[in-house]
């Protein structure tokens, strides 16, 4: 569960759009949100807004955007239609945020979605994109020059679009969050569905990768350790899944680490010896091992469970 919105976003401090209202001396050194606060209101509703947005503030100040609430997110997706039909004016938008909702708004995993692949066509020079939620998210691979840093916040990614952000073409990007979930909620990506990925070739300047939110925890780290990606990584995170010693003893047999300027595998089901090990492994390297996980145990049935989900 995601439990606050954002107050900034791409370094910006986000303001509601109120229509009518005053408009800030500087119109592009904010992130607007868009959001009416009725999750029963129909499209119509949140089309309004929209419009009003786009008659009142300067189409050349739209710098950064992030849309919250729509109306029934738990069952109709983002209205995709009017951020592409906006994007001949908009051609300064380098920043969107889609469906910025906390838990009392939409559960994390029920927030619909739909193909995304048209949207970031439209926003070739679109910088930072981030998603919450990942029910009936679709996403072709492409080639995006502009992309800098990409984000999926879910309680459950398709391995469809694990698969098809790792054979896209991203030669700019430099910051990549893959929250994964869990199996019930769609989030069925294994190591093998980011092969692609963790060859390196179609991201070279890739510094920050985040695969986290994992019930496949060890399977990631199994195919981090030998994955030729994490050679020119700054900071890898394998955080909030449920990893086990296994995914340790991988990581500590496999390629070296100590070239990473931070490692997180916070909220995790290590053993105290096998984190202990690591971080005695990477004495040059900010190893983050807080919060660590007991497992549940039902009748003769053991449950681990990832940090965001229900």
């Amino acid at each position: 569960m995601i439990n606050s919105h954002l107050t900034s976003f791409a370094g910006l401090p986000v303001a509601p759009f109120v229509p009518g209202g005053t408009l800030p001396d500087d119109p592009s050194a904010v992130a607007w949100r868009l959001e009416i606060e009725d999750f029963d209101a129909e499209p119509e509703v949140f089309a309004a807004l929209f419009a009003a947005f786009r008659a009142e503030v300067p189409a050349e100040a739209v710098r950064a955007v992030v849309i919250g609430e729509w109306g029934a997110a738990y069952e109709s997706a983002p209205p995709l239609d009017l951020l592409v039909a906006a994007a001949g004016e908009w051609t300064g938008l380098r920043h969107l945020f889609l469906a910025d909702l906390v838990g009392e708004q939409c559960e994390i995993s029920w927030i619909t979605h739909d193909d995304i692949t048209g949207l970031l066509r439209a926003y070739p020079a679109l910088e930072t994109f981030w998603v919450r939620g990942g029910n009936e998210l679709r996403l072709a691979p492409l080639r995006h020059d502009g992309l800098r840093e990409l984000g999926f916040q879910t309680g459950g990614l398709p391995a469809t679009v694990s698969r098809a952000v790792a054979a896209s073409d991203l030669p700019a990007l430099r910051r990549l969050d893959l929250w994964l979930g869990q199996q019930q909620y769609q989030g069925d990506t294994t190591g093998k569905d980011l092969a692609e990925l963790l060859a390196g070739d179609r991201v070279p300047e890739l510094r920050h990768l985040a695969i986290c939110n994992s019930e496949f925890a060890d399977d990631i780290a199994r195919a981090v350790a030998t994955a030729p990606v994490v050679a020119r990584l700054e900071v890898l995170d394998l955080s909030k899944g449920v990893l086990t010693d296994t995914g340790g003893e991988a990581l500590l047999a496999g390629q070296p680490l100590t070239h990473l300027r931070r490692l997180d595998l916070s909220h995790h089901f290590l053993s105290e010896q096998c984190a202990d090990r690591l971080v005695a492994a990477l004495p040059g390297v900010e190893v983050d091992i807080a919060d660590p996980q007991e497992v549940h145990v039902y009748g003769d049935r053991e449950y681990r469970f990832t940090a965001v989900g229900e």
